[in-house]
C-alpha cells in the first residue's frame, strides 16, 4: 500500500477537510485541542470542503482546514512544512481575522464565538519548550489572569514527536504518529484507533482518482524543490554573508547575506512554476513592494 504524505498541505486538506472527514476531525480535534476540556466536541461542519479544482495547480500558496463546531467556535487548521518568514505573525493574522469577520456592521460584540488557529508545524518553533504541543492565549503578564479564551493558537511540531507504532499509549500519540508517518506506511496498523484507520483509508493512493493524484504528488515535488532551494539559499547566504561579513561587521554581514541569498534563490525556484509577483510575494511571506525592491537591484 500507498499512502499520501499528509505533511504536504493539499493530502492534509483532503484527509481532514472532505465532506466524508467529519468523523475524522472530531476524533482529531478532541484528541489534539480537547483532550483535557471538561467537554468533547460532538459534531462540526466543515466550511470550504476539499474538492478536486482546488488542487489542480500549485499557485494555492495557503490551504487549510476550517470548520464550525457545535458549541459554534471556529477552528483553522493548516498544516505547514516550511518555516517562511513571518510565519507566526501570519497565524496571529488569520486568527483575528477569522474572529473579526463574524460581525457584519451594526452586530453586538457578544455574539463573537471563539476561534482557535491550531498550526501542524513540520518544522521546530519553540526550542525552548520540550513540548510537541504548545498552546497560547491572552493572559495577564504578571500575574497570569486570563483575559479572553476567544481566540487560541496551537502548535503541534512533528520533529519533537520521535514514539515508534508499539510506544504509543493514547489516541492523541496515534494522530501525531499518523501525521508524521502515513507517506512512509507500507500497510494499516490494526493497533490504532477506527477514526485514523479510516484517515489512513482516505490517504490510500488506491481510493484516489487519477487526477487527484497528479495533483497531489505534483504538490509534494513542488514542496520538495521548495525545501531544496531554501537549503540551497542558506548555504549561498552564509557563503555570501561570509564575504560582507568581512567589510561591514560578522553578525550583521551573515544576516543580510542568508536573507538575501534565500529571496534570490526562492525567486528562482518559483519562477520556473510562472508564479506573479503577488504569489511569489505570498510564499516568501514579504510584501509586494519588498519583492519588488529586490527584483530592481541590479
Amino acid at each position: 500500500m500507498n499512502f499520501l504524505d499528509v505533511r504536504t498541505d493539499y493530502a492534509f486538506k483532503k484527509v481532514f477537510g472532505s465532506i466524508e472527514s467529519k468523523e475524522i476531525l472530531i476524533s482529531f480535534l478532541n484528541a489534539l485541542v480537547y483532550e483535557d476540556a471538561p467537554y468533547q466536541i460532538k459534531d462540526l461542519t466543515i466550511v470550504d470542503p476539499y474538492n478536486i479544482p482546488m488542487i489542480k495547480g500549485v499557485k494555492d500558496t495557503f490551504v487549510d482546514v476550517k470548520a464550525v463546531l457545535d458549541d459554534d467556535s471556529r477552528v483553522i487548521i493548516e498544516m505547514q512544512v516550511l518555516n517562511h518568514k513571518g510565519f507566526e505573525k501570519r497565524v496571529l493574522y488569520n486568527a483575528t481575522k477569522n474572529y473579526s469577520v463574524q460581525l457584519t456592521k451594526g452586530q453586538e460584540y457578544h455574539l463573537l464565538n471563539p476561534v482557535i488557529a491550531l498550526s501542524i508545524v513540520d518544522f521546530t518553533m519553540f526550542e525552548e519548550s520540550e513540548a510537541i504541543i504548545n498552546k497560547f492565549k491572552l493572559i495577564e503578564k504578571e500575574h497570569l489572569i486570563d483575559y479572553s479564551d476567544d481566540i487560541e493558537l496551537i502548535f503541534v511540531e512533528l520533529p519533537k514527536f520521535d514514539k515508534s507504532l508499539e510506544q504509543l499509549t493514547n489516541i492523541k500519540e496515534q494522530w501525531i504518529y499518523f501525521l508524521k508517518n502515513a507517506g512512509s506506511l507500507e500497510y494499516i496498523p490494526k493497533t490504532l484507533d477506527k477514526c485514523i484507520i479510516h484517515a489512513l483509508n482516505n490517504a490510500n493512493e488506491a481510493n484516489l482518482t487519477k487526477e487527484e493524484l497528479e495533483a497531489q504528488h505534483k504538490r509534494k515535488e513542488f514542496i520538495s524543490i521548495q525545501k531544496l532551494a531554501i537549503l540551497k539559499a542558506k548555504e549561498d547566504g552564509l557563503e555570501e554573508g561570509m564575504e560582507k561579513g568581512m567589510e561591514k561587521g560578522m553578525e550583521k554581514g551573515i544576516e543580510l547575506g542568508i536573507e538575501q541569498g534565500v529571496i534570490n534563490s526562492a525567486i528562482k525556484m518559483i519562477t520556473k512554476f510562472k508564479l506573479s509577483i503577488e504569489e511569489v510575494a505570498t510564499e516568501l511571506n514579504i510584501s509586494i513592494d519588498e519583492l519588488k525592491k529586490h527584483l530592481d537591484k541590479p
